[in-house]
């Protein structure tokens, strides 16, 4: 994966800021138009002679170089937001919906820092931890099957959180505690579908 273009002294693709490369999985859905964008590509190239598009760069700009981001977020993202009637947000914050929603989907925290490029599980713990539903909860359960015959109560307890307001609990977190100003705009969206 590449983390950027660097315009003003190489004019090369940068790799990530850790320095290594790291492999980001995608959907079927993404995998599909992606692959609908590749077979394009190639008809209109070979129509032109040409027979490898694989300089080419997935997203290019008007211009067919790397698309600098301040252009994008100005002409792109901050209108496409307006349109769709949602507050301003960082791009990068769609990184942190990305993160979240794997937790919600209930992705394992090493996944989510594989993923994330995370130096560590503790940095991945640090940002996303707080997410989890029940987590703290599930662990004191245990604690019953361990001392007694009794069943456990993590089952009941996590239909009723599913059928109560935990849900909206989840959603009024902040991201990175006070680091960070912007709620997750994404989730919080998904409350009106409720």
């Amino acid at each position: 994966m590449q983390r950027n273009y660097d315009r003003r002294w190489s004019r090369k693709m940068l790799t990530p800021k850790s320095r290594k490369p790291r492999r980001v999985d995608t959907s079927r859905e993404l995998r599909r138009v992606l692959l609908q964008l590749r077979d394009d590509r190639l008809v209109k190239a070979f129509a032109k002679g040409k027979s490898d598009i694989s300089d080419e760069l997935v997203f290019p700009s008007e211009a067919g170089t790397p698309i600098e981001m301040n252009n994008f977020s100005e002409r792109v993202f901050k209108p496409m937001l307006a349109r769709a009637g949602l507050r301003r947000i960082r791009f990068h914050d769609l990184r942190h919906t990305f993160g979240s929603l794997l937790i919600q989907a209930g992705a394992s925290l090493a996944y989510i820092r594989d993923q994330l490029g995370h130096s560590s599980i503790q940095v991945t713990v640090d940002i996303y931890g707080h997410l989890i539903p029940g987590a703290n909860m599930a662990f004191v359960d245990k604690l019953d099957g361990a001392t007694s015959p009794q069943q456990s109560t993590t089952q009941p307890q996590q239909k009723a959180w599913l059928e109560s307001d935990g849900f909206k609990e989840v959603l009024r977190n902040e991201w990175l505690g006070g680091r960070d100003s912007n709620p997750d705009t994404q989730i919080q969206s998904l409350q009106s579908y409720r």
